[in-house]
Order: structure tokens, then sequence, then C-alpha cells
């Protein structure tokens, strides 16, 4: 084998190692601090003691199809401009 022609320089002062242990790097930091944002500032807890909305009766037929008939008019307007 051929010998290195000189002084080897150290890891850091190669770009690619940069690259290697650098994005891995970057991924563990990001994630604490994403933990620590998480800690710090968390989410409301919901209430789960909620009355359940119940569906439209199937007889009242305005009621159930107002939404898509409101998409409906929005499209078309959109088309006319």
């Amino acid at each position: 084998m051929n010998a290195p022609n000189g002084p080897v320089s150290p890891w850091w002062r190669h770009g690619m190692a940069w690259l290697v242990f650098g994005g891995p790097a970057a991924v563990v930091v990001a994630s604490f601090v994403t933990l620590a944002l998480v800690i710090r500032h968390p989410d409301p807890a919901l209430q789960t003691n909620t009355v359940a909305q119940h569906a439209p009766a199937e007889d009242d037929e305005a009621a159930s199809t107002q939404p898509a008939e409101t998409a409906s008019h929005h499209a078309a307007e959109a088309r006319r401009h």
C-alpha cells in the first residue's frame, strides 16, 4: 500500500466529515429544542364531556344538502369570473 505523503489532517478539516456528522447532529439538537417547547408550552386538554352532535334527520333534505349546494354555487361563481 502507498503511505500518504505528508501529515494527515484532522477530521474536522474535511468538509465531508461535517456533512456526515452535521446532519444527524442537527436533527438531535432540533429534537431537544422541540421537546423543550412541548414541555414549556403544552397544548390545553380537550373537553371530553361535550354532548355529541347528531346528523340531521333524513326527512330534512334541505338541511342535509345545504353545504354541498353552497360549495357548488361558489365553484360556479368562480368559473364565471
